[in-house]
């Protein structure tokens, strides 16, 4: 078994994925493990429930996504991969503008002044509001840390 850091390192130098090729199946097969597997890290970091988890990823059936948590993941549909992909991208975002762990993993959960938000927690449009609302939230993030990277 591969150790996390070996891993870690040998996904450093993976090259980007062409927007041309992102929709192939061979490419969406070698990113669903690993994406899956990164998806339930943050998942875990940000406490989710199993309801909030689906939600995030578009509602797959309750059986799909345990077999998703036993490790047994194929071809993720392209929708499933970009919703990752922004959650993703928001957790960076939230290393990035807040260093305190303990802050960057609680923000999704805090109530929030922002007008986009209404008084709710970011993870309420981020379950609610579909893949608009993990791009609204992201966007925000994005412009919040300068840039979108």
């Amino acid at each position: 078994m591969e150790s996390r850091a070996r891993r870690k390192e040998s996904l450093a130098f993976l090259p980007p994925v062409p927007p041309d090729r992102r929709r192939d199946p061979k490419v969406r097969r070698q990113l669903s493990g690993p994406a899956m597997r990164a998806f339930l890290n943050v998942a875990e970091k940000w406490r989710l429930s199993v309801e909030e988890q689906r939600a995030l990823l578009g509602w797959p059936p309750e059986s799909t996504y345990y077999s998703y948590k036993a490790g047994q993941v194929r071809t993720l549909s392209y929708d499933m991969l970009m919703r990752i992909s922004l959650v993703l991208g928001i957790y960076k975002d939230l290393r990035i503008l807040y260093p305190e762990r303990g802050l960057a993993d609680n923000w999704v959960r805090l109530p929030n002044s922002n007008p986009l938000f209404g008084g709710r927690p970011a993870l309420a449009l981020m379950a609610e509001g579909g893949m608009d609302g993990l791009y609204q939230v992201r966007r925000l993030l994005d412009g919040r840390r300068g840039g979108w990277n």
